[in-house]
């Protein structure tokens, strides 16, 4: 189910010099925004649950996840040279699952592991905040990546669609909206996180059970979608 040829030319494709700028400058952003928050007020727990969940949970992770979900197999379909790689003797939920690992790996390093360091630099992990706002980017990690991938492969303009999900519906509708915040990643993520952090600062209007199952689905359903998808692209060029 995973093919260290195709996962090669994803990474190379993801972490290009251009896509790579990109990709460092929201977690750079966020410690530099941390290191500041912490000269400025000192270590509180509460400023620190505020910056990790209003910019690097709500901002951070899904643009990542946009970058890395629709970069691992969007550009190959709008130039054609996806042809290339469905032409070689490869099962398709193969290109699929390897391309999702891949978009998964680069999503949960530009995402969790700056978490993990703001957090650590705003109140040195106080209530567990920096380790459950790190679970939670793991977590969203891995939805958002499928969810984005499936973005790749049926539309033209799915790093648009991406941001109007990440931006509007998750930042904006997120929270205006409460019933919004049933579809939500966010808010599924932060219903494991909420299990991990000492004290109530990390909070989800979605129980654990009903996010686990969501997330679960999410992921499953996005990737075999994406797998039908690009079935039929198969089917067409050898048409």
């Amino acid at each position: 189910m995973y093919d260290p040829t195709v996962a090669r030319l994803t990474y190379r494709a993801l972490l290009g010099r251009r896509r790579a700028l990109i990709l460092g400058a929201l977690p750079l952003l966020l410690i530099v925004i941390s290191l500041a928050v912490r000269a400025l007020t000192g270590a509180d727990d509460q400023t620190a649950s505020d910056v990790l969940g209003g910019f690097a949970l709500a901002t951070m992770v899904p643009i990542i996840g946009v970058i890395a979900g629709t970069g691992a197999i969007g550009p190959e379909i709008d130039d054609g040279s996806v042809v290339y790689l469905l032409s070689k003797p490869l099962k398709r939920p193969t290109i699929i699952f390897t391309k999702l690992i891949v978009a998964i790996a680069v999503t949960m390093v530009f995402s969790a592991v700056p978490t993990l360091i703001a957090g650590l630099i705003l109140n040195g992990n106080g209530q567990q905040v920096a380790v459950a706002y790190t679970v939670a980017a793991l977590v969203s990690s891995i939805a958002y990546s499928a969810l984005f991938l499936l973005l790749g492969t049926v539309s033209r303009h799915a790093v648009v669609f991406g941001l109007v999900y990440a931006l509007v519906w998750e930042a904006l509708f997120g929270s205006l909206v409460p019933g919004a915040r049933t579809l939500s990643v966010q808010q599924w993520s932060l219903a494991v996180a909420h299990k991990v952090a000492d004290a109530p600062l990390v909070t989800s209007d979605v129980g654990l059970p009903t996010a686990t199952v969501l997330l679960v689905a999410v992921t499953v359903l996005a990737t075999w979608f994406a797998g039908q998808k690009l079935r039929s692209l198969t089917l067409a060029g050898e048409e």
